[in-house]
């Protein structure tokens, strides 16, 4: 359990909007170390912007998740600036409908690569530094969060790619969980299920890289796309309600993080 987050540092992926800008929001206000990351380099310099002038020490870094090595890159920059993360929060995510036989395999490669593998990077990049911080020092604590959904509890129609990824989210880091109590008692992590929450995800075709440009949409995901949009669009609970969530689950070791 963690109750002092001043000059302790964290990682957030997604870091230009919704929940990991809001969990940075929440960590300028604790006197936290920032490590803003985001492929959407106007939003990085807009939250990079924003808390600096709230007074935190700031590392921006516009990385795609979903690759190897731009993650270890990052890695390397946060042991270099920072040391050890305190806190590492894989968060970014995109999100694809439309019947699970018409997807593409881009489709998957694309929310695959962001949603499973930028949590997978971050795990096996981080977890070691933060493990070896722990031996080192018998008072450090960190803690993971990864964000998954409540499409990695449940498997809603026309969104087969995205609950696949969440439902890998979930699983991935409960054996997390289980895997560091083996070894740590300083290193503690949680999964993130938020239900409907305006984030912008929605819109996060807007990000897909050209590599893996698709042809024009489906029926089925073009009805997925405006089932989505409006899903989130009504969403009663804020980014920042569920980012609150999120810090005041890892005070007290909290696993599952629902909203």
């Amino acid at each position: 359990m963690i109750q002092d987050f001043k000059g302790k540092t964290a990682v957030l992926t997604g870091a230009g909007s919704g929940f990991g800008l809001e969990c940075a929001r929440i960590g300028a206000r604790l006197g936290m170390n920032l490590v803003l990351v985001d492929v959407q380099q106007d939003a990085l310099d807009k939250a990079q912007a924003e808390m600096e002038a709230a007074g935190a020490p700031v590392l921006a870094r516009r990385v795609d998740v979903s690759s190897d090595e731009q993650m270890a890159a990052l890695a390397a920059d946060v042991q270099q600036r920072f040391g050890a993360p305190h806190f590492v929060f894989n968060n970014a995510g995109v999100g694809s409908g439309g019947l699970i036989w018409e997807n593409s395999v881009k489709d998957w490669e694309w929310v695959l690569g962001v949603n499973l593998w930028g949590v997978i990077h971050g795990v096996r990049l981080f977890t070691p530094m933060m493990l070896a911080a722990a031996q080192a020092d018998p008072a450090y604590q960190g803690h993971i969060v990864n964000t998954a959904s409540m499409a990695g509890l449940l498997t809603p129609p026309n969104m087969g790619i995205y609950n696949v990824s969440k439902h890998a989210v979930v699983s991935l880091t409960e054996t997390l969980y289980q895997d560091l109590k083996l070894v740590s008692d300083q290193v503690s992590a949680s999964v993130l299920c938020p239900y409907f929450v305006p984030t912008g995800i929605s819109q996060s075709h807007r990000n897909r890289p050209a590599a893996l440009a698709d042809e024009a949409p489906t029926q089925s995901q073009l009805i997925g796309q405006a089932m989505s949009d409006k899903a989130v669009s009504s969403g009663k609970v804020t980014a920042a309600e569920v980012a609150q969530k999120v810090f005041d689950a890892i005070r007290v070791d909290q696993f599952y993080i629902y909203s």
